[in-house]
């Protein structure tokens, strides 16, 4: 059976409120939660929506969540899920944005994030574990995984992720094809092609008329509402031309926020950027910071819907073309060598958490402890990381 609309808004804005630790971690807790403890959806769904989200722009964890809710429930669903997985870090931002403005200065949680990041490292462990032991089912494929987790580590970039998921990909066409006769991918691939443009053609039409009238538009109703159209514009353009997640757009971001618009000056965009990774969710939700400080609330939810919203849309489109070509023999092969890749991401990225902040005997021990009490107790990373952070509060 489907699960209901409200189910997933409770689910993903349990998981928007403890996912802290950036994309793996929030992937981390919705393979915990909807595979492995309400067994609603298979781990393929979520790596297919990985690979899915590495390849487009925009906030990479918020693709996933469009992808799953639109496999759970269809749109009405990815809607939902990717609305619950921000109010919690929405909210968190506003807060710490109004205090930052008031005050001048930032609430200080070092040790409670000493306790959470390592929390965190252990849960994405344990979730490339549960992944692996399905996925992983040859020689070949573990060299696959070995070598995906060496080059991330090496190789933190947006087309180092392009370049392993490519050669991850063709090795497993090449390798597992074995002269194997592939019928109708092309007329399949192509039939899909020519259906999916009943969508993508009105969307963009729509989009690129709205973005036309509102760059062109000589009606400003008010200083205000034209503020609100700049904002638009601007985290719309950042959403669907930055590739590469949270870390790779920050440059690009801070070239367009302070050297071109002037909003914020450099310490208040690096600080925007603090907080973004303060709160629990994407690092993208420092646009509400910025929104907030240049327009207030109106602005905060301009800028986090515009940054959002875009690619959440363009994942939807691009799950249709997925779905519908999910049987064909050439994606299946590719898959094969693609999925092992995936976990060694996965792996990596624990790998970084780790040595970006230090592996100490506190952190080292956080990190075993978590790791043994997920996959020995499967308990919910929900309760382990708010007490990893109060431990981290009174040890440090």
């Amino acid at each position: 059976m489907k699960p209901s609309l409200s189910y997933l808004f409770i689910t993903f804005l349990r998981i928007g409120a403890t996912s802290w630790g950036g994309f793996m971690a929030l992937i981390a807790m919705i393979q915990k939660r909807v595979v492995d403890k309400d067994k609603i959806i298979d781990n393929e769904v979520i790596m297919d929506g990985i690979s899915l989200a590495s390849i487009l722009p925009g906030p990479m964890a918020v693709n996933v969540v469009s992808f799953v809710g639109y496999k759970l429930r269809g749109v009405k669903g990815s809607i939902v899920c990717v609305t619950a997985i921000l109010i919690p870090s929405f909210v968190l931002m506003i807060v710490l944005s109004h205090f930052y403005l008031e005050y001048g200065d930032l609430p200080f949680m070092n040790h409670f994030f000493a306790g959470v990041l390592p929390a965190v490292a252990g849960i994405i462990v344990s979730v490339a574990f549960s992944m692996g032991k399905k996925n992983v089912q040859d020689i070949p494929q573990v060299m696959v995984l070995v070598i995906t987790i060496f080059f991330m580590y090496l190789y933190r970039t947006y087309w180092a992720t392009l370049g392993a998921l490519f050669a991850s990909g063709m090795f497993g066409y090449l390798y597992y094809f074995h002269g194997q006769i592939v019928k109708n991918v092309t007329s399949t691939e192509t039939y899909f092609f020519r259906k999916s443009l009943r969508y993508l053609l009105p969307i963009g039409l729509i989009l690129m008329t709205v973005a036309v009238l509102l760059r062109y538009s000589d009606i400003v109703l008010t200083d205000f509402w034209d503020l609100q159209k700049t904002i638009f514009t601007t985290f719309a353009g950042i959403s669907v031309t930055q590739i590469g997640g949270g870390y790779v757009v920050i440059p690009a971001m801070q070239k367009i926020i302070v050297e071109g618009l002037h909003w914020l000056s450099d310490q208040q965009f690096v600080d925007a950027i603090a907080m973004g990774q303060i709160t629990p969710g994407p690092i993208f939700i420092s646009a509400t910071f910025i929104g907030y400080k240049i327009a207030g609330m109106v602005g905060a939810l301009n800028a986090t819907i515009s940054i959002f919203a875009p690619t959440a849309i363009l994942t939807i489109i691009c799950a249709r073309f997925l779905n519908r070509i999910r049987k064909s023999v050439v994606i299946n092969l590719v898959f094969k060598g693609l999925r092992p890749a995936i976990i060694g991401m996965i792996i990596s990225a624990a790998i970084t958490i780790m040595m970006n902040h230090g592996i100490t005997y506190f952190s080292g021990s956080i990190f075993v402890l978590t790791l043994f009490i997920v996959v020995k107790f499967k308990i919910d990373p929900a309760y382990i990381i708010p007490v990893a952070g109060i431990v981290g509060l009174l040890v440090l």
